[in-house]
């Protein structure tokens, strides 16, 4: 206080290095957590559920059941392809060993696998968020071209320096077909088998070795690998009692096409499209990433030719963006609010020196963040708009204590010094006792746990250098500008309104035992009232944006699946868009049929290559308009596609949850679990408010089996 230009200089470095923490700070949507789960994928082509179960499923399992942190493994077992998913237990933090211990097993039981296997493959990666979602469409491009402009984009959005991956989704492989005729083949006495060996002997890269001139070495290199299409075509058969030269494209077609049928497909508000997911880097800003990327894009679109069109399908800069904004604004109200309601009842002076608190300990809250590298997310900011109404308490009390002991008659420097030591104690046990209120979702060890802690931690750190602030910055200031404060100035404490709580407080000091009973009382109603307050942990999202992911029968072919994509474009689009004179509703959309799209929040699982999949990430209007939506695209699926099974939502905050409510059930026979299925599922549908009731197992398929005579 008496050096108070020292003081001062440390405020506006405390404040400098609190602006400079808020810039560099990373931002992002969600405060992230472990993921603990791990997908190993193994290819079996052209066997049955039954086989790969059998096979590979039942092998990969027995090995990964011999880690000890394992929580769950669960596995699907498809034609030609096994899931297995291993599930890590929630007290597990670091992973890294975990997943190699996982890949030695996977590897060894590898060996145990027929052959003709592909894998098995190890992802752990599935904690990588794409915020940014960006869809090319080329009207009158093949996907071939499409694929090569999107290559080029991918390298530009790569030197972006907040740029950790960009990952492209739609594309289709190419493919070099060889269509043939059996009975031009047996006409020139060669079988298919031959004319299959006759091209994988020539397509081959021989060493030339090399020539010594004694000055230099030159190396050969022989041709004879396939260059062209046309190198293939012109390929000479070896025809037994064909005098003449015989071409490949004498006795087949060949053209250049794409895999058929197709793995995957991505389709931009109905139009053929690919789609580029741009995940940020650790530690990186994500509205910065934002900024950049729409100049990237701006400027690409300059570049390229008309009919190459971008559309920005997800966009989290812009969300992270708002809920940035929407806390400086909070701030400045708060700020605002407590300097007129510290004018109107305690006068000017002590609404000053009430209200610099706030600013004072935002700034060293931020500072102290990026110290324990706790990044603005909606966690650590909802965290600090909570700390708003709190940590305002201290300063209160203090320049309260302060005003009362000038208006005794103490001076400025005695006042302040006095009451600093007075309520020291006090102060930091209510700062720690508000702090604790928050700890049980500190401490909580599971995912929830994780996702929420900032809530504790920020909440802490704000109360506290609050505390510090409070007895040092509020009296100084006090002891500065309240110096001199007559005891007239003073509220006196004989008005009405104290003379009528005065007589409150003696009445209930008197009656003790009727006080108590009427406290308790209210706690008890209290209680019963929360039985009127909906429960949810994690509330819906408030973005426009909706998911509806829709599960054809196991087995269907990804044609039927596009072919349904198809249709709810064209009913998306008729129905539901922002078009003749309809003020809400969809503004842009992206079908992913074959496959999810890639994860673009925290709390979405994307869903692994399956044919009889197909997902529409929408973007409408306002997020009024998403409930609107939602039911619509709901009824006209089940009226449509009785045998589709839709989940359509909102996004979601926290961690990701496929169904809220999930029954497992196993044992050893296969007929008496789904009797069990069965059972179970029939006492779920007789439930209000339940609906979407399935199994992960699926229906039963068709097959053809051919039994072979040996003999």
């Amino acid at each position: 206080i008496q050096k108070d230009r020292i003081t001062f200089v440390a405020l506006v470095v405390i404040m400098m290095a609190g602006w400079s923490a808020y810039q560099n700070m990373p931002q992002n949507e969600d405060p992230g957590f472990i993921i603990r789960t791990a997908q190993v994928l193994t290819f079996f082509p052209g066997a049955s559920p039954e086989r790969v179960e059998l096979l590979v499923t039942d092998k990969l399992e027995k090995a990964i059941q011999e880690i000890p942190e394992l929580d769950f493994v669960n596995s699907v077992s498809r034609t030609g392809v096994s899931e297995v998913y291993v599930n890590i237990l929630e007290s597990e933090t670091e992973m890294r060993p975990i997943w190699d211990r996982t890949r030695r097993k996977v590897e060894r039981a590898s060996r145990e696998l027929p052959d003709g296997v592909v894998g098995p493959i190890v992802n752990d990666e599935f904690g990588d968020v794409f915020g940014t979602i960006v869809t090319l469409i080329g009207e009158g491009y093949s996907y071939a071209e499409l694929k090569e402009v999107a290559d080029q984009v991918r390298n530009e959005l790569l030197r972006i320096s907040d740029v950790a991956k960009v990952d492209i989704h739609g594309a289709q492989e190419e493919r070099v077909f060889v269509e043939y005729n059996n009975a031009r083949l047996a006409e020139l006495g060669i079988s298919a088998i031959q004319l299959k060996n006759i091209l994988g002997a020539r397509n081959i890269l021989l060493p030339g070795g090399d020539i010594n001139t004694g000055d230099e070495r030159i190396v050969l290199e022989p041709s004879g690998n396939f260059e062209s299409v046309e190198d293939l075509r012109r390929t000479i058969i070896n025809t037994p009692g064909v005098s003449q030269l015989i071409y490949l494209e004498d006795v087949a077609h060949v053209y250049r096409g794409y895999i058929d049928p197709p793995r995957s497909k991505v389709r931009s508000s109905g139009a053929p499209a690919l789609a580029l997911g741009i995940s940020l880097r650790e530690g990186g800003n994500l509205i910065v990433l934002g900024q950049d990327v729409t100049q990237t894009i701006s400027r690409l679109e300059a570049r390229y030719p008309i009919g190459i069109e971008f559309d920005i399908i997800a966009f989290q800069p812009a969300v992270v963006e708002k809920k940035v904004n929407e806390f400086v604004s909070n701030l400045l109200q708060a700020i605002a609010i407590v300097i007129v309601v510290m004018l109107v009842s305690l006068g000017f002076r002590t609404g000053f020196v009430v209200s610099s608190l706030i600013p004072m300990t935002i700034m060293m809250s931020l500072w102290v963040m990026s110290i324990f590298e706790i990044g603005l997310d909606q966690m650590s900011l909802s965290a600090l708009i909570i700390s708003l109404g709190l940590l305002v308490d201290n300063a209160i009390v203090m320049s309260e204590s302060i005003l009362v002991r000038m208006g005794e008659g103490e001076s400025g420097l005695d006042a302040a010094v006095a009451s600093a030591q007075e309520l020291r104690i006090p102060l930091l046990t209510a700062s720690l006792t508000t702090a604790a209120a928050f700890l049980p979702i500190y401490l909580a060890e599971s995912t929830v746990g994780e996702y929420t802690s900032p809530l504790f931690e920020v909440v802490t750190i704000a109360l506290l250098c609050s505390w510090v602030l409070s007895l040092t910055m509020i009296p100084m200031l006090s002891a500065r500008f309240m110096e001199g404060k007559s005891s007239a100035q003073v509220q006196s404490f004989q008005s009405g309104f104290y003379r009528g709580y005065r007589g409150f407080l003696q009445t209930a000091l008197r009656h003790r035992l009727w006080s108590v009973v009427v406290t308790v009382a209210i706690f008890f109603f209290a209680m019963m009232g929360f039985g009127f307050v909906p429960s949810i942990f994690f509330p819906a999202k408030d973005q426009p944006t909706l998911t509806a992911e829709f599960e054809l029968p196991i087995g269907a072919p990804i044609e039927r699946t596009e072919a349904i994509a198809r249709q709810l474009d064209a009913f998306v689009k008729q129905e539901l868009t922002v078009q003749n004179g309809r003020a809400e509703g969809v503004t842009n959309w992206a079908t992913f049929i074959g496959q999810g799209p890639p994860k673009f929040v925290l709390p979405f699982n994307s869903k692994a290559t399956s044919p009889e999949y197909t997902m529409m990430l929408v973007n409408t209007s306002s997020y009024e308009a998403v409930h609107e939506v939602i039911p619509k695209l709901e009824t006209f699926c089940l009226e449509n596609f009785p045998d589709v099974k839709p989940d359509i939502r909102s996004l979601l905050n926290g961690p990701p949850v496929n169904s809220p409510i999930e029954i497992r059930i196993s044992g050893e026979e296969e007929d008496g679990v789904f009797q069990i299925v069965d059972r179970v599922k029939d006492k779920l549908a007789t439930l209000s408010g339940t609906k979407n009731i399935s199994d992960n197992w699926g229906v039963r398929t068709k097959k053809l089996a051919v039994q072979i005579n040996q003999a």
